[in-house]
C-alpha cells in the first residue's frame, strides 16, 4: 500500500463516523419522508394504503396549511428586514476601536448560547399578561393602556414571537459580519477618508461591497432557518391563538405526531424541503450574478 493510499484510508477512517451520522440523521430522512408522503399512514402500522399524490392535493386545499405558509413568509421577510441590519450594525459596533466593548461583545452573544426552549419559556413569562415583566414595566411607567395579552391575541402573537426570534438570532449575524469586517484591509477605508469620503460614503462604497459574500451567506441562513423554524414558537404559542402563529413546521409536527397522520405530515415536510432548497439555489444564483455584474 502506497503512502498516499494509506493516508486516504486513514483520513476516511477519521471522517467515517461523522459521515455515517450525517447520512443517517440528515440525508436518509429526505427520501424516506418523500416515500411516507405517498401513503396514508399512522406511523405505527404497516404502510399498505398507497395514496399517490393525494396527500399533496389535499395539502394545497388545506386552509390551515396556507395560513402557516404565509406566516413563514412573514417570518422570512421580517427576519431579513430586522435581523440582518441589526446584526450588521452590531458587527460594526463591536469591530470599532471604542474602549470597553469586550464586555458588550459577550453580552450581545449571550442569546446564542441559550437553547431555544429556555428562551421560549423565559419570554413566555415576560409576555405573561398578569404578572409578566413587560406589562409590569409598562404599568410602572404609566403606559397601562399598552399592557396587552401579547401571546393571547391573534393580532399580536406573531409579532411578539418574531421579536423573540430576532433577539435570539441577531448575535449570529453580528458574529458573521464582525468576522467579515475584520478581514477588510484598513488601508482601503483609510484611503477613502484621505480622498475626502465621509463615514457614510466609505461604508456604502467601500465596506458594504466587500461584505457582499457575508450578506449572501447571512441571507441564506435567515431564509432557510425561517422556513423550517419550530422550537421557540411551539414552546411559546404552539401555533396559536387560532393559528395566528402557526408555521409549516409546527403544523407538520401536529399532523405527524399529534393526530398520527404521518403521510400527511411527511408531505408538509417535503414541501418545506423543496422550498428551502429552491430558495437556497436562487439566492446563490442571484449572488453569483451580482458578483459578475460588479466585476464587469
Amino acid at each position: 500500500m502506497t503512502t498516499r493510499t494509506s493516508n486516504m484510508a486513514a483520513g476516511f477512517a477519521f471522517v467515517a463516523p461523522a459521515l455515517l451520522i450525517y447520512l443517517f440523521y440528515f440525508m436518509l430522512p429526505i427520501p424516506l419522508s418523500a416515500l411516507y408522503s405517498l401513503f396514508k399512514w399512522d406511523g405505527i402500522s404497516p404502510m399498505t394504503n398507497f395514496r399517490g399524490l393525494n396527500n399533496y392535493i389535499r395539502l394545497f386545499g388545506d386552509s390551515v396549511f396556507w395560513i402557516s405558509f404565509f406566516n413563514n413568509v412573514k417570518l422570512v421577510i421580517l427576519s431579513l428586514v430586522i435581523q440582518l441590519p441589526m446584526g450588521l450594525l452590531l458587527g460594526l459596533l463591536v469591530s470599532s476601536r471604542l474602549r470597553g466593548l469586550g464586555a458588550y461583545k459577550l453580552l450581545f452573544f449571550v442569546p446564542m448560547t441559550i437553547s431555544a426552549v429556555a428562551i421560549g419559556i423565559t419570554w413566555k413569562f415576560i409576555y405573561e399578561p398578569n404578572f409578566g415583566l413587560l406589562n409590569t414595566l409598562l404599568i410602572k411607567i404609566g403606559l397601562e393602556n399598552l399592557a396587552l395579552g401579547w401571546l393571547g391575541e391573534p393580532g399580536l402573537a406573531m409579532g411578539a414571537v418574531i421579536a423573540t426570534i430576532s433577539w435570539q438570532y441577531i448575535p449570529l449575524y453580528m458574529v458573521i459580519f464582525a468576522a467579515a469586517l475584520s478581514g477588510i484591509p484598513r488601508e482601503l477605508t483609510e484611503a477613502a477618508y484621505i480622498d475626502g469620503a465621509s463615514g457614510l460614503q466609505t461604508f456604502l462604497h467601500v465596506t458594504l461591497p466587500l461584505l457582499r459574500g457575508s450578506i449572501r451567506t447571512a441571507s441564506i441562513l435567515s431564509i432557510t432557518g425561517s422556513l423550517k423554524y419550530f422550537a421557540l414558537i411551539f414552546v411559546m404559542t404552539e401555533g396559536g391563538p387560532n393559528y395566528a402563529s402557526e408555521l409549516m413546521a409546527t403544523y407538520m409536527y401536529k399532523q405527524a405526531f399529534t393526530t398520527f397522520r404521518m403521510g400527511y405530515g411527511s408531505a408538509i415536510a417535503v414541501i418545506m424541503f423543496v422550498l428551502s432548497f429552491w430558495v437556497t439555489i436562487l439566492a446563490l444564483r442571484i449572488g453569483k450574478q451580482s458578483e459578475g455584474l460588479s466585476g464587469t
